[in-house]
């Protein structure tokens, strides 16, 4: 029997002695059928995190005219359940949808209840046949007997009793069944029939930082770094890095993520820009972990000790923020798996262990992880690794090049991380093919990184946007990083500021998660030539900013990215991923989306609604007509509403066709103002 397509219905309407050979047919007496949210394959649980506002669907439909219902009953990891009823969908598709906002961590459980609606279906065929003199009494009676069967209340007791009362005309005893308040009553409480159930499927609640949060990646080592005369640096340590985490915690990160804090390997060190010939001098890369003094459990002597880490962690939370650890399993040339688990690693035929490749890469000061020599001393390896830093404090692991390593790998590490602390994420960064990055997903990674930062058309931004957010978002939260050290765009390349500008603004109004690599904000353009990296890039060496002297200068966008996770966190509407609509505009350089939370999901009982309008082009002017549905945000359409510039403070009146003219870059976010 079929239990994956949604249509393996249990019911109470559902015999379960089938004449002749007794088969016993897939569909329940009532179809319930596509079922969401749900994984098409049904092997893993859909996700979800508090707070967020779940959309609920499936198909459903009888023989013949007579109406149905659908209710959603949905029960709390607490045991506490509730049920909601479903609205019709699109014309003519049997759609029924609703929504739910999910307020607790923990696993959920959820189906379906199709239903013969008795009151509806005698309704429609009452309100046709008793006003035409067509079997007036037999109607009439059917539908006393109807509210009879009812739950009991003086209004339908009443009710029936003046369907019966053969003293008064047709037409006064029908209105007395169709009386604002049987109806209204009967809405709440309908009289069901061929009681159909769904089978139950589960949603996966986590803590909200899986789901909405803004991240800052910096390298530790730069903060405090010191340039000597002889052209050797002083190493910033996690005591000088802590003077950075009040900038960032200033511009309104949530996260702050590390690259790896390791020893790092001296064999086959790289230099500054990728060069295969280190100086003296040259701190390495930090994803070439391993040394003599120590590997993935370790800290770089440079940067302190073990108490010093939890220090800088500690000095993180008092400030709002939590810190994201990198979790890079490969190993240099140094560590001290080398030697004690050689096993653990590829063997040539001549005798030496494969370095790392991304073709056209090399990493020759890297040795993959080889999963299948010892499947078991590796697993348990890199789960005590993760159980070190979580006893740490660590709640946030940013995992490099998952898709490299064995998807089982992950799914089994989740699982059984997750199982002693659920409090635990793990972001992918999975640059890869689509069904690569969403198996990860679907194994339990609680977020990715994303093709967001090569989507710079129009086009491109509303498919990808849409996509993510609708789409896969049962299972992947996408991380919308505008940049990072691997990672400088052309677009950002040739844009300058206004390309900068541009795509904070998409990014943090656009998903729930974003984040940016330390550099962003001070418009570091200039690329290696040949390839997307920055050049002179800090993978490699030391970076000394003067924070302060380029915001004095006007050569930061800290203020704009401090305004725009400001906005975020000031307007629930922006803590959703799947509520992104996109809006017309008549100028293919212009884009423009909403996204909206409706007012019984806000604290305030006010719905939120935040419109942006950004140009995509860094270079010219553009003007546009943006023509709103706002029926996306419970706005009738053709009806006038103010909208306030929360960048600006501009108060305009909007309605449904609305002129924009905007800069190089510029964008408008706009506030909607619901009464």
């Amino acid at each position: 029997m079929a239990t994956t397509s949604g249509l393996n219905n249990s019911a109470s309407a559902r015999s379960t002695n089938f004449p002749g050979s007794g088969y016993e047919p897939v569909y329940g007496r009532i179809p319930i059928m596509q079922l969401r949210p749900q994984i098409e394959d049904s092997l893993f649980s859909s996700k979800a995190y508090v707070g967020e506002v779940v959309p609920f669907s499936c198909v459903s439909f009888r023989e013949g005219h007579d109406k149905i219902g659908v209710d959603l009953v949905l029960t709390a990891p607490d045991g506490a359940a509730q049920r909601i009823r479903l609205d019709r969908g699109r014309a003519g598709l049997d759609e029924w949808l609703t929504t739910a906002q999910l307020d607790r961590e923990g696993e959920w459980r959820w189906h379906m209840e199709s239903f013969g609606d008795d009151f509806a279906t005698w309704r429609h065929n009452a309100e046709i046949k008793v006003p035409a003199g067509i079997d007036v009494e037999v109607m009439l009676e059917e539908g006393a007997r109807v509210l009879d069967r009812a739950q009991p209340s003086p209004a339908l007791t009443a009710a029936a009793a003046a369907a019966r009362d053969t003293a008064s005309g047709p037409l006064e005893r029908l209105r007395a069944l169709l009386d604002d308040e049987v109806i209204a009553q009967l809405t709440a409480a309908p009289v069901r029939s061929l009681v159909t159930k769904s089978d139950e499927r589960i949603i996966r609640v986590e803590r909200q930082r899986a789901g909405f949060g803004a991240w800052y990646e910096f390298f530790p080592r730069s903060e405090g770094a010191v340039p000597k005369a002889d052209g050797s640096w002083q190493s910033g340590t996690f005591q000088s890095a802590k003077e950075r985490l009040e900038g960032v915690a200033a511009m309104g990160f949530d996260v702050v993520y590390l690259p790896p804090i390791h020893p790092i390997g001296s064999t086959n060190r790289k230099g500054p820009n990728n060069s295969l010939v280190a100086g003296a001098n040259d701190p390495g890369s930090p994803w070439a972990i391993g040394a003599e003094t120590g590997g993935h459990k370790d800290v770089h002597p440079e940067l302190g000790t073990e108490a010093d880490f939890v220090s800088f962690r500690e000095r993180a939370e008092s400030l709002g923020m939590e810190i994201a650890l990198d979790l890079a399993l490969q190993a240099t040339p140094d560590h001290p798996w080398v030697k004690e688990h050689p096993e653990w690693f590829t063997t040539l035929n001549d005798g030496s262990i494969a370095y790392a490749e991304n073709p056209p890469k090399k990493y020759q000061d890297i040795y993959p992880i080889n999963f299948d020599n010892d499947p078991t001393g590796i697993y348990l390896e890199v789960l005590d690794i993760v159980r070190h830093w979580v006893s740490l404090g660590v709640k946030i692991f940013r995992v490099d090049n998952p898709h490299t390593k064995p998807l089982q790998f992950w799914e089994w590490l989740i699982h059984d991380v997750n199982a002693e602390h659920p409090e635990v994420l793990f972001l992918a960064e999975a640059f890869t093919r689509p069904a690569v990055m969403q198996s990860l997903a679907k194994a339990g990674f609680q977020q990715s990184y994303s093709y967001f930062t090569w989507r710079n058309t129009r086009e491109e931004l509303e498919e990808f946007l849409y996509e993510t957010s609708h789409d896969t978002s049962d299972f992947m939260r996408p991380n919308l990083f505008v940049n990072t050290p691997d990672i400088l765009t052309e677009y950002l390349q040739r844009g300058g500021r206004p390309a900068y500008e541009a795509r904070a603004v998409i990014a943090a109004m656009g998903g729930s998660n974003w984040g940016m690599y330390s550099g962003f904000e001070l418009i570091e353009n200039v690329a290696r030539p040949g390839s997307e990296e920055n050049i002179d890039n800090e993978k490699y060496e030391f970076k000394n900013r003067n924070w302060a002297a380029e915001e004095a200068a006007g050569r930061s966008l800290a203020p704009l990215i401090t305004k725009l996770n400001h906005i975020r966190r000031a307007h629930p509407a922006l803590w959703q991923l799947r509520n992104f609509e996109i809006q017309d505009a008549n100028n293919p350089q212009v884009l423009s989306f909403s996204k909206h939370l409706a007012a019984q999901y806000t604290d305030h009982g006010i719905a939120d609604t935040i419109l942006t309008v950004v140009n995509l082009d860094a270079f010219n002017t553009h003007e546009a007509t943006l023509t709103v549905d706002s029926e996306k945000f419970d706005i009738p359409v053709g009806s006038g509403f103010q909208v306030e510039d929360l960048l600006t403070g501009s108060i305009w009146d909007w309605s449904t066709h609305n002129y924009v003219r905007l800069a190089p870059g510029q964008a408008h976010v706009l506030h909607v103002r619901h009464h």
